[in-house]
């Protein structure tokens, strides 16, 4: 495969740490800039949202220019979100660079997945892109965790650093090493609404968003749930993130194998019902640290497992139109994500960090409602089942 792929890959990775890099460091930015920590993860909710609403917007707009031309000028402006960032003394200067940052980043993932796949074989084009988003998949889990690191070592600030180094050497990658590609024809954003009229695609893309509602609502607010009820210390905090990130990259390994052993259908239904499980159970494991430790490791390889098993099972679902449900999937994800975000700052807010596990899990069974609804349409769900029994 082609090596530029990788160079793409880490372009991605860099975009899609910038998302939940806040996560981490809630308690330094709120502190910093004198406001509470539910109004502090809005930087969360509103980069996903933006970042799941621009995407397709600007890449029709900007369906015309030459693609490699149009990465590194989304790249400048990424950069100078972030630079904004660095500079931001209140809230306001700090969201608008949020949304600035969302709004470029969302278009360089697209171009990422564009590129790879232009500029391999066709046998390799789907590894291709598999790769790209296991760039994104792993800037999600390890966003955090890194930016705490940096976090509580030399300031919030810190992070936007780092990752405005990573975007110079990534312009300089994209400039010295990748070639011209001219665009192809955009496919109009109501032609991919429509393919939701299938309402198995339809709650299966539910499904996804409805799960990174409730996985958010949570994992948006580990640290000061860690510290309000374990009472665990910065280096303590940067600890579990990162055994939550291995575990949670591992998880991703593991459920695509079991995708492809037990089926999609049966490892959707069984990782969601067991996930819910897990966050209900979550909040009455803090009085002893190893428990708690244990049932996060099964949380985190959970929380990415499923997602081999629901991108392939958009994919039998629609396979003429699979790569506009892997799109609109990355957006449920994002709007997950925002939405996630939100509802935990609001449990903050009105009652406490303790029960954000458990509005979460409420979502999780949402979840698991259309993912049931989806795989069943009548009869189907019993032969499900009767596999799994058996």
């Amino acid at each position: 495969m082609n090596k530029r792929v990788y160079l793409l890959t880490i372009v991605s990775f860099v975009v899609g740490m910038v998302e939940l890099i806040i996560g981490g460091i809630l308690d330094l930015v709120a502190e910093d800039l004198q406001i509470s920590l539910g109004k502090t993860g809005l930087l969360i909710s509103v980069f996903s949202i933006v970042f799941a609403v621009m995407g397709p917007i600007l890449l029709s707009l900007t369906a015309k220019i030459e693609r490699k031309k149009l990465t590194l000028l989304s790249l400048v402006i990424f950069l100078v979100g972030n630079l904004i960032a660095v500079w931001s003394s209140t809230f306001s200067l700090l969201m608008i660079a949020r949304i600035i940052s969302a709004a470029s980043g969302s278009l360089l993932v697209v171009l990422c997945v564009t590129m790879a796949s232009n500029i391999v074989k066709k046998e390799y084009r789907a590894r291709a892109i598999g790769v790209v988003f296991m760039g994104i998949s792993a800037s999600l889990v390890l966003g955090v965790p890194i930016g705490l690191m940096l976090g509580n070592a030399f300031g919030w600030k810190a992070p936007f650093l780092f990752i405005i180094g990573l975007t110079i050497l990534s312009m300089a990658g994209v400039a010295l090493f990748m070639e011209k590609i001219q665009p192809k024809p955009a496919i109009p954003i109501l032609s991919q609404l429509k393919t939701l009229k299938d309402k198995r695609i339809l709650t299966a893309q539910l499904t996804s968003f409805l799960f990174l509602t409730g996985h958010l609502t949570l994992y948006g607010y580990l640290t000061p749930f860690l510290k309000t009820t374990l009472g665990l210390s910065g280096n303590w905090v940067s600890i579990v993130y990162l055994i939550f990130g291995v575990a949670a990259v591992a998880g991703g390994g593991i459920g695509g194998v079991a995708s492809d052993r037990f089926g999609t259908k049966s490892t959707i239904l069984t990782t969601i019902l067991v996930f819910a499980v897990v966050m209900f159970v979550i909040p009455w494991s803090t009085f002893s640290f190893p428990l708690f430790l244990m049932i996060m490791v099964i949380w985190s390889m959970l929380s990415w497992g499923i997602t081999p098993a629901l991108q392939s099972y958009l994919i039998e679902l629609a396979p003429e139109s699979s790569d506009i449900q892997q799109s609109l999937n990355n957006s449920a994800l994002h709007l997950g994500i925002a939405l996630g975000s939100s509802v935990g700052a609001y449990v903050i807010e009105k009652y406490s960090v303790e029960m954000n596990a458990t509005v979460g899990g409420m979502f999780i069974l949402l979840a698991l409602a259309t993912a049931i609804f989806s795989v069943s349409r009548g009869r189907e769900l019993f032969s499900v089942l009767k596999k799994k029994a058996s």
